[in-house]
C-alpha cells in the first residue's frame, strides 16, 4: 500500500509544472498593493481566445487578491501583462532496458545431474527515444506604474496536447504565484 501511495505522490508531482522567476532584488513588495492589466499585442493573443484570456486574468488576479493586493484602474502600483506561447518542440526520453529473467537447463557430467539455473533480469543500457511535442508557455510581468521598470516576471513552460485549455492556465499560474509568494517571505 506504501509504495502505491508514494508511486501516486510521484505522478502527481511529476505532472505539476515548474515555475521559474525573475526579481529585482532592490524592490520591497511590501511597497505594492494595487495592480491593473494592460491589453496584451496581437502575438500573444493568437495563442488565446478571449475566454482563455480572461481566465487567465481572473487566475492571477486570483492570487493577487490572495496576497493582500487589490484590482484597481486609478493609480495602480503595479501593472501586469501576461504573454503566452504555443511551440512545437522535440523531447527526448530515456527509458531503462532491462533483459528478461530466465532459467536455463544445463547437464552435469560429474554428478550426472540435471541442473536448473535462474539467470535475473539485468540493466542493459537506455533506450532513447524522439518524438514531437506541443509547448505551452506562461508568462506574467509586473511593471513599477511609477518608473516603467519591470520589477518581477514569473513563467512556467508545460507539455500540452494541442492547444492551452483553462486546467493547463490555472496550473500554471498556481505554480507561478506559489514562487511569488516564496520570494516575498
Amino acid at each position: 500500500m506504501i509504495p502505491m501511495l508514494a508511486g501516486l505522490a510521484l505522478f502527481v508531482a511529476s505532472c505539476s509544472s515548474v515555475a521559474h522567476i525573475e526579481k529585482d532584488q532592490t524592490v520591497n513588495f511590501n511597497n505594492y498593493k494595487t495592480f491593473t492589466w494592460i491589453e496584451n499585442d496581437k502575438e500573444s493573443k493568437q495563442f488565446l481566445n478571449d475566454i482563455q484570456a480572461s481566465n487567465l486574468q481572473t487566475a492571477v488576479s486570483t492570487e493577487l487578491i490572495k496576497a493582500n493586493w487589490q484590482e484597481s484602474t486609478t493609480r495602480p502600483d503595479v501593472i501586469l501583462k501576461h504573454e503566452v506561447m504555443v511551440e512545437k518542440t522535440v523531447r527526448e526520453s530515456r527509458d531503462p532496458v532491462y533483459s528478461r529473467p530466465h532459467t536455463n537447463t544445463l547437464y552435469n557430467p560429474y554428478t550426472r545431474r540435471y541442473v536448473n539455473v535462474y539467470y535475473p533480469s539485468r540493466f542493459l543500457g537506455y533506450e532513447e527515444n524522439q518524438y514531437q511535442a506541443n509547448e505551452g508557455k506562461i508568462t506574467i510581468t509586473m511593471v513599477d506604474a511609477k518608473t516603467d521598470k519591470v520589477i518581477w516576471q514569473g513563467w512556467t513552460t508545460e507539455q500540452i496536447n494541442k492547444d492551452i485549455t483553462t486546467k493547463d492556465i490555472k496550473s500554471g499560474v498556481k505554480s507561478i504565484f506559489k514562487k511569488f509568494d516564496e520570494e516575498k517571505k
